[in-house]
């Protein structure tokens, strides 16, 4: 399949979150899934950044942590900032947890990268034990059309860094 473009609209597509609650920091429950259509995302601008995997080093230590650092930088100029990544729901709600996003950026499962490779954007990294995972790609989305689309051409994080896509709202 060819990769989505600036200028094309997204494919429509249904993603799993626990959302966030105080309650949630104490370890002591766990939180309830639910569902999140790329329809809520209609007259909105939005950036969604995708990982390979949860907890990964890169996504880990160098590509999500300075979001959070420009959360409010970012919303200046976007309605709202996702992640997503193939992990299952929990793993995410973890993760996030782990990183402290809180109820500023939503951790999303795209389970076996479904929505990621409807745009061309996914890869399988079954080698690695880990099955079908998104690029590491950012989007910068407005009503449903794709305004800005970054895929890292290596390992590490430049082209989908937050700096570089601030640049870009």
């Amino acid at each position: 399949m060819a990769q989505i473009k600036v200028g094309d609209t997204i494919p429509s597509g249904t993603f799993k979150y626990v959302p966030w609650a105080p309650e949630l920091d104490e370890g002591v429950v766990c939180g309830i899934p639910v569902q999140l259509n790329t329809d809520e995302w209609k007259g909105k601008k939005v950036v969604i950044v995708a990982v390979p995997g949860a907890f990964t080093p890169t996504c880990h230590v160098n590509h999500l942590p300075p979001y959070l650092e420009k959360y409010d930088e970012l919303r200046k100029k976007a309605d709202a900032v996702y992640v997503l990544s193939g992990n299952d729901v929990f793993v995410m709600a973890g993760w996030a947890k782990s990183q402290g996003f809180k109820d500023k950026i939503i951790a999303l499962s795209d389970v076996n990268s479904k929505w990621s490779e409807e745009m061309g954007m996914s890869q399988d990294l079954s080698v690695m034990g880990m099955g079908k995972r998104p690029l590491r790609y950012a989007l910068i989305l407005d009503d449903l059309k794709v305004t800005s689309v970054e895929i890292e051409p290596g390992k590490g994080v430049t082209e989908t860094g937050v700096d570089a896509m601030l640049g870009k709202l």
